[in-house]
């Protein structure tokens, strides 16, 4: 077979170290004198990994494989981007090593050798700064604090009506700016309900009497310091949430343009914007067409077809994070009012559920997205009405059979021009 990459290394990586296999040419380095193998072992400290990277410069390397092994990759991909490696990530299903013969030299030779015939295929690694965008999106997308927060205002909530305080009642926002005020008098050692319900601003002013019955109960010590902890708690995880907001705003200024360009799909928000760009970067030269994308995010329908027979559209796992994102979008454009997306939502979710048509209609969002930043440009929405217009015998055919459901004989008559 032919070998394409004359100096090339394979990588497996694990948790402490790494072992690299270089494939070079033999003998005084001519082509056709054959191939030499040799396999090395670092640990994954950075000075190892530097001396790693000269090692490989002083064996003439250029390609280097690695294989997608958690996070353990990452650190080592950092190194040798810095310095200059041309590298690939292969996905560890697609370079699986014959049964019996697994160890980690016998990777890092196998990657290797598939390598220098040219035999491997990358996956999508984004560049530095959107890596560094992901990372932020994702942790704020994993919803950790916004979860926690949550957990806590329910510890309120909780804290509350085991007190006999029945603010939720009355308030729909405890942790609003009235509910707040109320809660630092209650832990202030303030207990007159008259007192606490003139802390009330706004429309809540106009509920005075159902406060001050609300306000009515046996808040004890130990509520307090329930309540005071729980309450500082929210507080420090609101102000996390809002430096992590600040730095993603720091991070993604570069590719404002891109998120404004987003923002203008129905159902997608600036920060979910922010998320989808941190996911497939901002650059669409990466994937050929929308089609790559989605197949790329797994978002499209799955290809099972053997003897002529499709078995399967199950859509394939993919990026966990961006699907989630998309459907959550998704969810929000099938409540906007005369959109194209609404009406592609409500129309797929008579058939085949809501839960199909919110991976389709997520699916109609990433091509958006796709075409929206190749072409840099806003979104123009063709409209609640465009199935109908698109088709509009079939929607009439639709309507009156709807109508002879229900018992009523139809008429047509078109209307005066």
């Amino acid at each position: 077979m032919e070998v394409l990459y004359q100096r090339c290394a394979g990588f497996d990586v694990g948790k402490d170290e790494v072992v690299a296999c270089t494939r070079v040419p033999a003998g005084s380095g001519g082509i056709g004198g054959g191939r030499r193998q040799e396999v090395r072992t670092y640990k994954t400290f950075s000075a190892s990994l530097a001396a790693l990277a000269d090692w490989l410069h002083g064996q003439g390397v250029t390609q280097v494989v690695l294989e997608a092994t958690g996070q353990y990759w990452k650190p080592v991909w950092s190194v040798l981007e810095e310095r200059g490696f041309e590298l690939l990530l292969v996905n560890a299903r697609h370079v699986k090593i014959l049964p019996g013969r697994k160890t980690d030299v016998g990777d890092a030779a196998w990657l290797a050798e598939l390598l220098e015939h040219g035999l491997l295929r990358s996956s999508f690694v984004p560049p530095p700064a959107i890596r560094a965008l992901r990372d932020l999106t994702r942790y704020r997308y994993r919803k950790r604090l916004i979860q926690a927060h949550t957990a806590e205002a329910q510890r309120i909530h909780k804290t509350l009506e085991d007190a006999s305080i029945r603010l939720g009642s009355v308030a729909s926002d405890v942790l609003g700016v009235s509910g707040r005020a109320m809660l630092r008098a209650l832990l202030a050692g303030e207990r007159d309900p008259a007192v606490l319900a003139e802390l009330a601003r706004g429309r809540l002013r106009q509920k005075l009497p159902e406060l001050r019955a609300a306000l009515a109960g046996r808040f004890d010590a130990h509520h307090a310091l329930l309540l005071r902890l729980a309450l500082d708690h929210v507080e420090q995880l609101e102000r996390s949430i809002t430096t992590l907001d600040q730095e993603v705003d720091r991070v993604i200024a570069p590719f404002a343009v891109a998120r404004d360009h987003l923002d203008t799909i129905t159902g997608v928000g600036k920060r979910a914007a922010e998320a989808i760009i941190a996911e497939i970067g901002a650059d669409m030269g990466v994937f050929p067409t929308a089609a790559h994308l989605a197949s790329w995010a797994a978002v499209c329908p799955g290809n099972n077809v053997t003897g002529g027979k499709r078995r399967s559209g199950k859509t394939r796992k993919g990026n966990v994070w961006l699907s989630a994102i998309l459907v959550e979008c998704a969810g929000a454009a099938a409540h906007s009012r005369d959109t194209y997306l609404a009406a592609q939502f409500w129309r797929l979710a008579r058939r085949i559920g809501k839960k199909k048509a919110a991976v389709a209609v997520g699916h109609s969002i990433l091509v958006l997205a796709w075409h929206l930043l190749d072409g840099d440009c806003d979104d123009a929405e063709l409209g609640g009405d465009f199935f109908a217009r698109r088709d509009s015998d079939r929607a009439r055919q639709r309507a009156v059979a709807q109508l002879q459901a229900l018992g009523y004989h139809v008429t047509l008559q078109p209307t005066a021009a």
